[in-house]
């Protein structure tokens, strides 16, 4: 795109009275700034002679008490402690107990997996001896003073060859068996840090 000289001179133009307007706005906005200031209406020659009119005491009356407001404060009772706003709890008797229903809670439902009779005989088998082992070495401790992680360690024993048994007893040999499998290994543990 080509500029001709028309195009250059009216730029320049422009730029000029850009220039001349910002000069004109500056000048005016000084000179209005300046001649907007007043001087003050009271000379400083007259300013000395101004004294303060001092207010006129009423004469004396001899009472004194006549003179003074009554500021007397009144003061309102203190608010009342916050006091609970709910109604009182109802009262309500307890039902009497049942005598034909049974104190216990029925038992749980246990998931026994079906096993044949060999398998069955095998995980008892495994069940004893374990339970067996865990007792023989419960005994070791018999007599014995045991220290706090000792004594943790064989009511842990105890625990899990109670459970084995009770494991054994609904007919659930393979969880018997495991809980016995950790009763002698605590126990072994045990027995070695006699």
């Amino acid at each position: 795109m080509m500029v001709t000289s028309a195009q250059l001179r009216l730029a320049a133009m422009r730029v000029r009275a850009r220039i001349l307007f910002g000069a004109f706005g500056s000048a005016a906005i000084l000179l209005s700034g300046c001649a907007a200031q007043r001087k003050t209406a009271i000379p400083w020659r007259t300013a000395v002679l101004v004294r303060p009119i001092v207010p006129q005491h009423p004469p004396e009356t001899g009472d004194a008490e006549e003179l003074v407001p009554d500021l007397m404060l009144e003061i309102p009772p203190p608010a009342p402690l916050a006091t609970r706003n709910s109604p009182a709890r109802p009262r309500i008797a307890a039902p009497p107990p049942n005598q034909n229903v049974p104190a216990a809670k029925p038992e749980t439902p246990q998931i026994v997996p079906e096993l044949s009779t060999q398998e069955s005989a095998s995980l008892q088998r495994q069940t004893e001896q374990s339970v067996s082992a865990a007792e023989r070495n419960l005994a070791a401790t018999v007599g014995k003073s045991l220290n706090a992680v000792q004594s943790d360690l064989a009511s842990k024993v105890r625990s899990f060859i109670s459970d084995a048994r009770g494991a054994g007893k609904t007919g659930d040999w393979g969880r018997a068996r495991d809980l016995a499998r950790k009763a002698q290994v605590l126990s072994e543990e045990l027995a070695e840090n006699l």
